[in-house]
């Protein structure tokens, strides 16, 4: 690491340089201002530390200019007892901390420690930033985790295709989001994308806003008006919930996915509509089927191409992604600054058990982005159900009421195990294996088992 120490006391720069130095850091002086921004410009400058008083330009003017130029610069204030009110000002500004004279060797190597800490944590938060947009993004919907990417691939499979699609998966892991990707990368992308709500109004309802009425089909219907088949002709038309629709409704909408046909309510003329069906349901829809609230056919006709969306918990490694993107879209609705989530609250995260999925994590960074009040998105912003600390599911959690899969409870529990210990490691599995006390050979037929990858993890 290398480090700038900007001050024009020889005493004091000599004794700083030999600290440092000891500690097996880089150091470059500077005596005043002027030459310590130009040893900025032209060099790796991990940390300054700055000396408030200065002659010529102010250490308050120098911290000024290396805001303006480079924002994610640590800097460490030096000052007498006398200026401390000056360097608490320097901080507002956006010094990182400063270390009053005469000073202990301690303070600053701890407070040079910290701050290293700092641009590292922010040198990772851009590094994510920059995957979002390059690499781990496909039409906003984010995912490095192996799931994640084999849904990717999915996606550019089918959309070209002309097939109906089901895509299967719990509330609030994207199904939206999914199907006008699929949308987007068909050959229909040039034309509508439209949405139908299906549990969301009583059958009569959905009907017309389906096929469409004829002027005095019901009461209140002092105009024609077209359908969102209509609507939807040459294009795409994505049935959320589909399994929420009624069976009378069904058999309509079988008879369109068939014939491509259909009437207008109180019309009688056959109007056509070329459209490809996609429906997303996070219900078992074959159950449903059996129970006899949903028609076999129509089933068969929508389940062509089948997606399931894994939910948040099986991906662990994909929540700093989402929590940096959400971050970024929450700041600048907001007009905040929050440069990072604090590694507490990110533990915190990667602990949680999502019920919700990626919905649920949105709302949380939503939330803490309105109540901070600081740069970093800290633990006592979040949610209390995040914040209280659940065990995994089968290790002291009650059932849920509908049972779960034993494997699959382990298996989570396995990965997230795995997952933390990559993470804290660096993604050094010899030193994994060690805090998890296996053999490396045995982390390595794990991680094989589970679909675990060191570039998931540390990438």
């Amino acid at each position: 690491m290398r480090i700038l120490i900007v001050d024009d006391e020889e005493v004091l720069q000599d004794v700083l340089t030999s600290l440092l130095r000891a500690e097996g850091y880089e150091t470059v002086s500077a005596r005043s201002g002027e030459q310590a921004l130009t040893l900025l410009r032209g060099g790796d400058i991990d940390l300054v530390l700055l000396d408030l008083m200065l002659p010529g330009m102010s250490g308050q003017e120098v911290l000024q200019q290396i805001r303006q130029e480079d924002p994610h610069q640590v800097v460490v204030m030096i000052t007498a007892y006398s200026s401390v009110e000056g360097a608490i000002e320097a901080m507002r500004q956006g010094a990182f901390h400063y270390i009053p004279k005469p000073f202990k060797n301690e303070e600053v190597l701890l407070t040079i420690q910290q701050g290293l800490e700092q641009r590292r944590l922010r040198k990772e938060n851009r590094s994510l930033r920059d995957q979002l947009q390059q690499k781990f993004a496909f039409d906003n919907i984010i995912g490095k985790s192996k799931p994640m990417l084999k849904v990717f691939d999915l996606i550019r499979l089918a959309a070209p295709a002309k097939s109906n699609i089901l895509i299967l998966g719990e509330s609030g892991t994207g199904k939206e989001l999914v199907a006008k990707s699929i949308h987007l990368n068909s050959r229909r992308a040039d034309g509508p994308f439209v949405t139908v709500n299906s549990g969301s109004m009583p059958a009569d309802l959905l009907e017309s806003n389906l096929f469409g009425h004829e002027r005095g089909a019901f009461t209140g219907a002092v105009t024609a008006k077209k359908g969102l088949f209509e609507v939807a002709d040459g294009g795409s038309i994505f049935f959320d919930e589909i399994g929420n629709i009624p069976i009378d409704t069904q058999s309509k909408l079988l008879r369109v996915i068939q014939e491509k046909e259909f009437m207008r309510l109180g019309g009688i003329e056959t109007l056509t509509s070329d459209v490809r069906i996609i429906a997303a349901t996070n219900v078992d829809l074959e159950t449903t089927v059996e129970a006899g609230g949903f028609r076999e056919d129509l089933f068969y006709r929508l389940n062509v191409i089948t997606l399931t969306l894994p939910p948040l918990r099986q991906r662990p490694e994909d929540i700093p992604l989402l929590a940096r993107s959400f971050l970024d879209k929450f700041c600048h609705e907001n007009d905040k600054e929050i440069s990072e989530v604090s590694p507490d609250a990110m533990e915190l995260l990667l602990d949680y058990h999502w019920p919700g999925n990626v919905r649920e994590l949105e709302n949380v960074i939503e939330r803490g982005v309105v109540l901070s009040r600081s740069n970093v998105l800290d633990v006592e912003l979040l949610s209390p159900a995040v914040r209280q600390k659940r065990p995994p599911v089968g290790f002291g959690e009650p059932l849920p009421p509908e049972g779960l899969s034993f494997k699959e409870a382990v298996a989570n529990y396995e990965r997230k195990l795995i997952v933390r210990a990559l993470q804290t490691s660096g993604g050094v599995q010899k030193k994994a294996a060690g805090m998890l006390k296996v053999k490396p050979t045995t982390l390595h037929e794990m991680m094989k088992r589970l679909a675990v990858t060191v570039d998931q993890i540390v990438s």
